[in-house]
């Protein structure tokens, strides 16, 4: 359990990574660089962890869980800025590594060799049930919760462990622990030899004692093998996030799949090891799995269409091989280390600390060097999508069209332009309309109520006059035309005195002249005009002038195609709009890069991944120096004369045996 909570809190900061680097503003470089650090304060801490040899396991792992715990509920969530969360999470690196040492020596001191790799088994169900808890608890909590509550849940949960840790975990005594332990009859023996041990002596040069070729070579060889392990728990949901698209949730519950599918490994593939009583067979099975199933989930990192299910089955299998390969490896090794002495199980663990926390550490180091797309897609590549598929929570659904559409095809833009400026008289009549207006006429372009109204809003004359004008001008187009005709004081004359003969005269001579008709139509048509009340006269002298140029900025707008028009509608108004524009400049300004770096970043992704390919590939040769039998025959062969030993030496002993 102690584990368990420990890899959760550790674990936590890779599955809501890029939360963290938007919230932040965190470059990808800098955030792996945090890690990096945590890692190395990990290996130092250890390393130094051998103390435990001397001062107590469990006090350590109490200590550690109650201070990360505190780390997560209070230091995290109130960190400001990128360098406040880089110092707290590389806090929580280094107590990590204090615990990574002293919680498999205590594993080691309780489990016997014939039953160690089910023990082991257990203890590396800690980092793989922590990154399940992960996985579960980001994939159902939804995309909207905050990060820092997720760390304030995770303190809490370690603050209650911690309390238990403190009230129930307890450790060997030293003379008991540092006896070699095979099979749980062993204790008897144990017990009584450990009258008789000294324990100082035991304990001098303790590094000495354990660097040696057989330790380091093993340490190093499972390290690199775990490449693949420690890049799934710190980066996989980026990767997924950031190249196939999958969501916070999605990314993380692809995780369910293959932590589950490991723990489970883990303890069936222990069980299989100490029954069989050997470690290596398994250890080449997983290897070789984990390497088919590495090469082929990273043949998928170009195909950004691979489906969700796809990546399900490739990961179970490549978790299980992974929990193959490690149980029996971590059995292995406690094994190899009790070879060289049994009392220092703790200092050759820190070796292994020490080691693999180097190599991850340079292993993500390289990361963001290999893989240098991901600052960009993580802090534009939301926004560039939201704006270019419609989606940006700043915009209205028909601002949010019109980017969606321009983003798709920026010559939107040019055509408006280039129709604006082409019917700009005809845009301006149109923008004097009523919306309204414009929309009956389109119904209907020969719906005269509409007409007249468009007419008064282009002219600015009353709806009455221009009803005035349009019925008069309808009804008597002759006379008007006749009395458009005179001369201001010749129409003064008439209006003065309708029957002033030589105004008359002149009248019809000008109409004549005019008009180009005969006396006989233009004295008719005069006298139609006078038959015409003076006050709807007055209204069409007025008006008419206006309301005639209105008809022919109509006319002119009624000319310009339906299309453009529809067109200028649709995108001509959007596009002056601020929020419109500037989403557009955001597209402008960041879309090329966050393109370019979803283009490149499968293959970088790629790249990375053959370097995981090449740490399970070292891993196998190096099996060979670990302690072990290869035929379950020879193991069984060799526990048989292990019991007669341990029977003529409980018979020295007098403590008998059954």
């Amino acid at each position: 359990m102690a584990t368990v909570v420990l890899y959760y809190q550790f674990y936590l900061a890779g599955g809501l990574a890029t939360h963290i680097l938007a919230d932040y503003h965190m470059t990808f470089l800098f955030f792996v660089n945090t890690s990096v650090v945590g890692y190395v304060l990990g290996a130092v801490a250890s390393f130094a962890t051998g103390v435990a040899d001397r001062y107590g396991r469990a006090n350590i792992v109490v200590v550690g869980l109650m201070v990360v715990g505190l780390l997560c509920l209070i230091g995290i969530p109130l960190a400001h800025g990128i360098w406040g969360f880089a110092i707290v999470f590389s806090a929580i690196g280094l107590v990590e590594g204090v615990i990574l040492v002293a919680t498999p020596a205590l594993i080691r001191d309780f489990s016997p060799q014939l039953g160690r790799a089910s023990a082991m088994g257990f203890w590396t169900l800690g980092p793989v049930l922590g990154s399940l808890v992960v996985s579960i608890q980001i994939s159902n909590t939804g995309n909207s919760t905050a990060w820092q509550d997720h760390y304030i849940a995770a303190g809490i949960v370690g603050v209650i462990v911690s309390l238990m840790a403190a009230a129930w975990l307890r450790e060997l005594q030293p003379q008991l622990r540092d006896q070699l332990m095979i099979s749980v009859r062993d204790r008897a023996l144990i017990e009584a030899r450990a009258k008789g041990i000294d324990v100082e002596a035991s304990l001098r040069h303790p590094f000495r004692q354990m660097l040696k070729p057989d330790i380091v070579l093993s340490a190093f060889a499972i390290s690199v093998f775990l490449i693949i392990y420690y890049t799934a728990v710190g980066f996989f949901p980026t990767y997924f996030q950031t190249i196939f698209g999958f969501s916070q949730s999605q990314a993380n519950a692809l995780g369910n799949w293959n932590w589950a599918f490991n723990a489970g490994a883990l303890l069936v593939i222990g069980y299989l090891s100490d029954k069989l009583r050997v470690r290596k067979p398994f250890m080449v099975v997983g290897a070789v799995g984990a390497i088919v199933f590495t090469i082929i989930f990273l043949t998928k990192a170009t195909q950004p269409h691979t489906g969700y299910d796809t990546f399900v089955w490739i990961l179970v299998l490549l978790a299980v091989s992974l929990g193959v390969a490690y149980a029996p490896w971590m059995a292995s090794f406690t094994e190899t280390v009790e070879r060289r002495n049994p009392a220092l199980a703790a200092t050759g663990l820190a070796i292994w600390g020490l080691i693999i926390r180097i190599v991850i550490a340079i292993v993500v180091f390289i990361l963001p060097f290999v893989v240098t797309t991901v600052t960009t897609l993580v802090e534009q590549g939301p926004t560039v999508q939201a704006i270019a598929t419609g989606h940006d929570p700043s915009l209205t659904a028909a601002q949010n069209a019109t980017v969606k559409a321009v983003a798709a095809d920026p010559s939107i833009v040019t055509k408006t332009q280039a129709l604006a400026a082409q019917y700009q008289a005809q845009l301006a009549t149109a923008a004097k309309i009523d919306p309204a207006t414009t929309a009956a006429l389109t119904a209907n372009p020969n719906d005269q109520a509409a007409q007249i109204k468009a007419l008064s809003d282009i002219s600015g004359v009353s709806v009455a006059d221009v009803t005035t004008v349009a019925t008069i001008e309808a009804q008597h187009p002759n006379a008007i035309a006749a009395g458009q005709a005179l001369d201001p004081a010749t129409a003064a004359a008439l209006f003065t005195n309708p029957s002033d003969t030589a105004a008359i005269a002149r009248a019809v001579g000008e109409v004549v002249a005019k008009l180009g008709v005969t006396p006989q139509q233009a004295g008719a048509d005069l006298q139609e005009l006078a038959s015409i009340p003076v006050s709807q006269l007055l209204v069409v002298q007025s008006q008419g002038p206006k309301v005639a140029t209105a008809e022919s900025q109509l006319k002119d707008l009624a000319a310009v195609p339906a299309a453009d028009l529809a067109f200028l509608k649709q995108y001509g108004t959007a596009l002056q709009q601020p929020p419109v524009q500037n989403a557009l400049k955001y597209l402008q300004a960041h879309a090329p890069a966050v393109q370019k770096a979803a283009a490149d970043s499968p293959k970088q992704w790629q790249h990375y991944f053959w370097i995981a390919v090449g740490g399970e590939i070292v891993f196998i040769p190096l099996i060979f120096v670990l302690t072990g039998f290869w035929d379950p025959r020879k193991a069984r062969a060799q526990e048989r004369e292990h019991e007669l030993w341990l029977q003529g030496e409980l018979a020295k002993l007098g403590t008998g045996s059954s």
